[in-house]
């Protein structure tokens, strides 16, 4: 944490493509959420062609094995890897959840304008109206009970309670 409290950002002005991080932790912010899921390797490499939730049978599948990959990074004392199993753990309840609310997977109306790319948020468009689909709304719930194990496992918040100690307290001096 750093002096005022907060949480280390995630840092998006690194190489990801050249950065593995499994050598590298101390370059991996836990940041917020999901950030960086589809950017920190080798980890988004052996954890992406798991992760599905078109039914509730793909999301529990998916759910299960990518369960069973953030259990392993944490044999292995794999923070990194564990956490990026989590963030795919809660990214597949979200995008389930968005897929729940809106059929076509699009929150907002209208193109995202050019200078707002990459970036989250409505910046003035309208929000489209849900229109619940209780198929992904059974793959939101799959996904959600996974990343809540997750988050709370034992292990996982030691683990995350040292590499902040280790990687992040020293941003704050």
């Amino acid at each position: 944490m750093t002096k005022a409290g907060k949480k280390a950002a995630f840092n998006y002005d690194l190489d990801f493509r050249k950065i593995n991080f499994r050598e590298r932790p101390d370059l991996y912010r836990v940041g917020k959420g999901e950030q960086g899921v589809l950017l920190v390797e080798p980890y988004k490499t052996e954890i992406l062609p798991h992760w599905r939730f078109k039914t509730p049978e793909i999301a529990a599948e998916s759910s299960a094995k990518i369960t069973e990959l953030f259990e392993q990074y944490l044999e292995k004392e794999d923070f990194v890897g564990a956490d990026m199993a989590r963030k795919f753990l809660q990214m597949g309840y979200t995008r389930s959840r968005r897929y729940a609310n809106h059929r076509s997977g699009k929150k907002y109306d209208g193109p995202v304008p050019e200078n707002k790319k990459g970036q989250s948020g409505a910046h003035g468009r309208e929000i489209l109206p849900n229109e619940e689909d209780p198929v992904k709304a059974a793959s939101a719930a799959i996904f959600k009970e996974s990343w809540h194990k997750a988050k709370e496992n034992k292990k996982y918040k030691e683990l995350l309670a040292e590499f902040r100690q280790k990687y992040e307290q020293s941003e704050s001096t």
